[in-house]
């Protein structure tokens, strides 16, 4: 093996005794037969021994690297700033996102009104009828009307004698060139009617405290009517006066005739049997 190994080096390799006579003349190092070791090994400086004078420069510290050291602290103080100025950065970034994003899911409510949206009609008996329809139960109501010259006493009277038809109209205004026409459940203000009969006007509200009340407290409530206490909508002022806050509750089945027309069926829990009120919302 040792011969074969020899044979398939380039170069030769020494005998161990020409080893060893090699180290006792490089000074017992084994450089003799490389020269260029020898050349880079004398290049180096010599190492200082250890003991001397180590103890004394290891105490003391060059004024270069004291310098230099307090230089550092000083550019390090203003790091506080800079991160507090991010911060704040940062947290009015993420109010714009929230504002951004709660806007979108708005739209986005609103565009993406269903096939089937939640009814509630509620009212004094004396008073105005409110009509509210919401995408679910939590909601925000995506239409609140109020009728204003027709009570809930009157309209609950007409639901009990059979079938109620509540019709709003509104007036198709010419449109200004490159203005968009607003969608139909944005229209401000409505002509009222109730199996055929013209009851008033109905004006197109935002859902005050005072609704917002009366939304959570049937919230729980899927399909029913009743009457409300005062206690749970906070009612027990003036408009107490107008007697009690009455409501309806129900599922309605929607259906999109045109950009201009859409209707509200209500839906029967059990199944059997019309409608027994709709809501048609007409653009004329």
């Amino acid at each position: 093996m040792a011969r074969a190994f020899r044979a398939a080096s380039p170069l030769p390799l020494p005998s161990s005794r020409g080893a060893a006579a090699t180290a006792t003349s490089g000074g017992g190092n084994g450089r003799g037969n490389f020269p260029w070791l020898t050349k880079k090994g004398s290049s180096k400086p010599a190492a200082p021994q250890r003991g001397e004078g180590q103890e004394g420069k290891g105490d003391e510290q060059p004024e270069g690297a004291t310098a230099a050291a307090a230089a550092g602290a000083v550019e390090q103080s203003p790091a506080p700033a800079s991160s507090s100025s991010s911060r704040k950065r940062a947290d009015a970034l993420a109010r714009l996102r929230a504002a951004f994003l709660a806007a979108i899911t708005h739209r986005r409510r609103r565009r993406q009104l269903g096939s089937c949206v939640t009814g509630t009609i509620f009212g004094r008996r004396r008073g105005r009828v409110h009509v509210a329809l919401q995408t679910d139960p939590r909601s925000p109501p995506v239409l609140l009307v109020e009728m204003a010259a027709y009570s809930t006493g009157a309209l609950v009277r007409e639901m009990s004698s059979g079938l109620v038809r509540l019709a709003l109209e509104c007036e198709k205004t010419p449109l200004a060139a490159g203005e968009k026409r607003r969608g139909l459940l944005e229209e401000p203000t409505w002509r009222a009617y109730c199996n055929g009969r013209k009851c008033g006007f109905a004006v197109r509200r935002e859902c005050g405290a005072d609704e917002w009340r009366v939304l959570g407290a049937v919230e729980p409530v899927s399909v029913g009517a009743g009457v409300l206490p005062d206690d749970d909508t906070g009612g027990a002022g003036a408009g107490a006066a107008e007697g009690d806050l009455m409501y309806m509750r129900a599922r309605f089945e929607r259906v999109v005739g045109s950009r201009d027309s859409e209707a509200f069926y209500m839906m029967n829990p059990d199944g059997s049997g019309g409608p027994e009120l709709s809501i048609y919302l007409l653009r004329v």
